[in-house]
């Protein structure tokens, strides 16, 4: 056989396919037709699942804990088991259309959920966030939401890539209950001694 090239002169600046880089990759294929079709769905306040979700009952709306200027509701399509969101109760699309209240009420919830969710499922890390507007990836734009996943060393595994599943441990009506019923009464998440 001829003398084969050598890697760099038949790559570009990107490297290989699976040489590792810096990030942290969380491949959800699913997620493309809910975010496709979310926009959407959600034309108003009347069509928005986080406006209709306090309306009914936690169990049926799968929502843990309900504050004053926000709640915390499951993610119906999850990145892992117990991938809560935060949502004001008022509808709107920005986080700097929030006040001064909504966003420390915002606040004091994710870290709330943070403890809870170490209490009851042991997470060694999570992943934060708020995709704002459409193009910045979020599912539902007309309404903020923030994002509290929790990881584990190796969830994410070769199932997603190879053959398109996630695997989700538990039920969304168990993983609700779980966290709901280890939230604090005063909201808190601190435990006694603290």
């Amino acid at each position: 056989m001829g003398e084969q090239p050598d890697d760099a002169a038949v790559t570009d600046t990107f490297e290989l396919a699976g040489v590792p880089d810096a990030f942290q990759r969380l491949w959800t294929p699913h997620r493309l037709a809910y975010i496709k079709g979310g926009q959407k769905q959600v034309s108003s306040k009347e069509t928005c699942p986080f406006c209709a979700a306090p309306q009914r009952s936690d169990e049926e709306s799968l929502i843990v804990h309900r504050g004053k200027h926000a709640f915390v509701i499951l993610n119906l399509f999850p990145y892992n088991a117990g991938h809560l969101l935060v949502c004001p109760y008022r509808h709107v699309p920005d986080y700097t259309d929030i006040d001064l209240e909504e966003t420390a009420e915002i606040a004091a919830l994710t870290q709330t959920a943070m403890r809870v969710l170490r209490k009851v499922s042991s997470p060694t890390g999570f992943n934060l966030g708020m995709n704002q507007g459409e193009t910045g990836g979020a599912g539902i734009a007309a309404h903020l939401h923030q994002h509290i996943v929790p990881r584990w060393g190796g969830d994410g595994n070769f199932l997603p890539i190879i053959a398109q599943t996630k695997a989700i441990t538990q039920t969304l009506g168990d993983v609700r209950r779980q966290v709901a019923d280890a939230w604090p009464a005063d909201g808190s998440g601190r435990d006694s001694e603290d």
